[in-house]
């Protein structure tokens, strides 16, 4: 997915100066997956085992996290693909469809999500304060 569609689309598009995020799950962290991505996006690498560790808690932090894979996966997901083709296809349309009154809520939710962190001096947020 990464050497096949993301890197390609990052590449069609002209994207530079980009930071990319990920979580500690295994998949990936072993280190072919870390290897290519310290190659694709050299210091701009967030993750564990990259060069800028994962904070702690940021998937109470990160838009991505906490909102875009959730919202893609279900709408990704709604029809049920069956190919990788209609997969793709799925993906770009609900990437495009995304309007720009949703990511203004979108960083709303991160702005407030940020005031909580500072105000509680970095202890966990409740689940339940930061619901769109």
């Amino acid at each position: 997915m990464i050497t096949n569609f993301f890197i390609p689309e990052l590449n069609n598009h002209g994207v530079q100066e980009l930071w990319f995020q990920q979580n500690g799950a295994t998949c990936h962290t072993a280190r072919a997956t870390i290897d290519l991505l310290k190659d694709t996006f050299g210091d701009h690498l967030i993750s564990r085992f990259g060069p800028v560790n994962r904070p702690p808690r940021s998937c109470a932090l990160t838009p991505l996290d906490y909102f875009l894979w959730g919202y893609v996966k279900s709408l990704v997901y709604a029809d049920k693909p069956q190919t990788l083709d209609h997969l793709e296809d799925n993906i770009r349309r609900v990437i495009a469809d995304i309007r720009p009154q949703m990511l203004e809520k979108v960083i709303e939710n991160w702005t407030s999500r940020l005031d909580y962190i500072r105000a509680s001096s970095g202890s966990p947020m409740p689940e339940s304060i930061f619901k769109m």
